[in-house]
C-alpha cells in the first residue's frame, strides 16, 4: 500500500474513534482506541514503542513513539489543546531518529485536526563525523 493510501485509512480510523467517542477524553483514551481501529482495520499497529536516540554510536536519549503503523508512519495522537510548534517538532525528530519518513499529528479535539509531518532520513555523512572526532582530538 502506498504511503498516501495508508495515510488516508490512519485518518479514516482517527474519525470512527472521534465519532465514537466524541471530545474531551485524555490523550491516552484516544491513542488506546485509534490502536483498537487500527488492528481492526487490519493493519499491524505498535504502541509505546522505544527508539533510541543516537548520538556518534552512543544513546544519548530515548522516547516512545504512541503508535508505528505497518512500521512506516509514527502517528502521535493530541487531545486537549490545540497542537503546538513543538509537537510538530517533536514528531519531526521522532521521524530524525527512527529512519520513518512520515507522521501524523492527530489532534482530538471538537473535531479532528490531522498534521502530515515527512522527513527525509539522510545517513549522516561519515567524512563530517571523522572531521568532527579529528577536531576534538
Amino acid at each position: 500500500m502506498e504511503t498516501d493510501g495508508l495515510t488516508e485509512r490512519i485518518i479514516g480510523c482517527a474519525y470512527a474513534v472521534h465519532n465514537a467517542l466524541g471530545p474531551g477524553f485524555l490523550e491516552k483514551v484516544y491513542e488506546n482506541a485509534l490502536a483498537i481501529e487500527l488492528t481492526k482495520a487490519g493493519l499491524h499497529v505498535v504502541q509505546q514503542h522505544p527508539i533510541a536516540v543516537r548520538y556518534r554510536g552512543r544513546v544519548v536519549g530515548d522516547f516512545l513513539a504512541d503508535l508505528i503503523v505497518e512500521d512506516r508512519i509514527i502517528v502521535e495522537p493530541k487531545a486537549g489543546q490545540n497542537p503546538s510548534k513543538e509537537h510538530e517538532v517533536q514528531l519531526v525528530n521522532y521521524l530524525t531518529a527512527t529512519e520513518i519518513d512520515n507522521g501524523l499529528l492527530i489532534h482530538f479535539g471538537p473535531s479532528v485536526e490531522v498534521k502530515r509531518k515527512s522527513r527525509t532520513y539522510r545517513k549522516p555523512d561519515r567524512n563530517a563525523e571523522k572531521l568532527g572526532q579529528d577536531l576534538q582530538d
